[in-house]
């Protein structure tokens, strides 16, 4: 008899209430608030206290009402940061993966987990113009990245991986643009590289990095004795959505020796839908991205291709004898931590797997094309307001703007920051922030298969509303 009892029986009744009570709640998600009437008081009256010390059976459900309505909606009008809005199929795969339990590190410890994986990734990897390259599927992109500059210090700093960083290393250069994702910043820490390794690139009018700027830094910090590790190339920075030049940059890293990853966490999937703007990203030696951003998928679902998996088996292949494969077979001996900094890994390819055979590869594609139509008619909205100022091109599905119809010598930024917290409060459409060129700016960042044009209107609609009942207030 097991010692926690659920019987079959049981949990079929069990998983019925909560797949119900979801499926309630996609039914309802585009009439739910944009986010949850509750405070943080709220939230640890209803969640938190002591544990129960004897089981509550099927009674333990009754909280998960509860847990539903506390929930920040990924409904239509959800466009804050830049976070995907969980497509239902691959929710049910992830409750079947959760019931399988496989520890997908290696093929004997879960073959269906880790041949669907690695079949998974040549899917991604071909979508996005990378075709032949390898990879694994990761938390999100700050790991992907971790493990991407983990394997261009073994490249700049051969041994680095095995007998750590040399007491006499000159000093080590990371180059990314002022734009980059702050997840390069805390890899180069964890690295032991250091927050002062990164070298921020200035960026043109389009916010890409300029790469004039580039050439020059590094052929001065080589001149001085500094060691280049990595460039950065963002395909898709997270502020603005640009896109760096990756084809002069794959130029500058292949002239100079120097490993290119791209960060790709945000747009880089949207290379199934405009390939053209992501033009040499295939001649990087890395790329990390999410699925669980602009593939709809319910977090967590990131990845990271690389073109060359020796050097990622040279850099993360240290076992013990306990892990070590006795199989000689390349499919039956295969093991992912044999290439990655992981060793319990979640089956998190079989959402994604479920997910593309259910709807296909077109439907993505165009639910991606679709998104960015949607960012290109808000800014077209936006434009046509005297009262809103665009910050920042639309390069892929991110806009930034401002309310500005205010008397001479408001500070724009405080009133901003107004606009955006009672935009929120109304909860009619939720939309983030972001500093552009020192301005504080609203973001509304679209990565929603369900959003629709009259959603995108009511990011105008409830700004204005908003920024004048604001103005309204001051006046009096």
């Amino acid at each position: 008899m097991s010692r926690l009892p659920v019987s079959s029986s049981e949990y079929r009744k069990l998983s019925n209430r909560i797949v119900d009570l979801t499926a309630e709640y996609l039914q309802n998600i585009d009439k739910l608030p944009s986010f949850p009437h509750c405070s943080g008081q709220q939230t640890e009256q209803l969640f938190g206290g002591s544990s129960p010390e004897d089981g509550l059976g099927e009674a333990s459900l009754e909280a998960m009402p509860d847990v539903f309505a506390n929930g920040r909606v990924t409904g239509p009008r959800f466009f804050g940061y830049v976070f995907g809005s969980g497509e239902p199929v691959a929710a049910l795969a992830d409750l079947a993966a959760s019931v399988l339990n496989q520890n997908v590190t290696a093929w004997r410890s879960g073959p269906s987990a880790v041949a669907i994986e690695r079949t998974v990734v040549g899917w991604l990897a071909d979508a996005i113009g990378c075709k032949g390259f390898t990879g694994s599927l990761t938390g999100g992109g700050s790991s992907a990245n971790l493990m991407a500059l983990c394997m261009a210090r073994e490249r700049a700093l051969p041994g680095a991986s095995r007998t750590g960083m040399p007491r006499d290393i000159r000093q080590p250069v990371i180059y990314t643009s002022a734009e980059a994702h702050m997840s390069m910043a805390k890899a180069s820490a964890i690295l032991g590289l250091g927050y002062d390794a990164i070298k921020l690139i200035p960026v043109d009018q389009s916010f890409r990095m300029d790469v004039t700027a580039l050439d020059h830094a590094i052929d001065t910090d080589m001149r001085a004795g500094k060691v280049p590790v990595a460039i950065v190339a963002s395909a898709g920075t997270t502020a603005t959505g640009s896109i760096d030049d990756m084809e002069a940059i794959a130029e500058i890293a292949r002239r100079q020796n120097i490993w290119m990853h791209v960060d790709g966490a945000y747009g880089a999937l949207a290379a199934m839908a405009v390939p053209e703007k992501f033009a040499g990203m295939g001649r990087a030696d890395s790329v990390s991205l999410d699925p669980h951003k602009w593939l709809y998928q319910p977090a967590d679902c990131g990845c990271l291709l690389y073109r060359d998996s020796a050097m990622a088996q040279q850099v993360f292949a240290h076992s013990g004898d306990y892990a070590k494969s006795l199989i000689s077979d390349p499919i039956e001996g295969f093991a992912f931590f044999e290439e990655s900094m992981e060793l319990s890994r979640r089956f998190r390819a079989l959402k994604l797997w479920l997910s593309i055979r259910y709807h296909g590869m077109r439907a993505f594609r165009e639910s991606i094309g679709e998104d960015m139509r949607l960012a290109r008619h808000l800014a077209t909205r936006i434009a046509q307001e005297h009262s809103l100022e665009l910050l920042a091109p639309v390069a892929l599905s991110a806009v930034c703007f401002r309310f500005v119809d205010a008397p001479a010598g408001t500070d724009l930024n405080a009133l901003n920051q107004q606009v955006l917290q009672t935009v929120i409060d109304q909860r009619k459409v939720y939309i983030s922030n972001a500093n552009i060129q020192g301005k504080f700016s609203l973001r509304a960042c679209i990565v929603n298969h369900r959003s629709t044009t009259s959603d995108v209107e009511a990011v105008v609609t409830e700004t204005l509303a908003a920024a004048r009942a604001i103005m309204a207030r001051t006046a009096q």
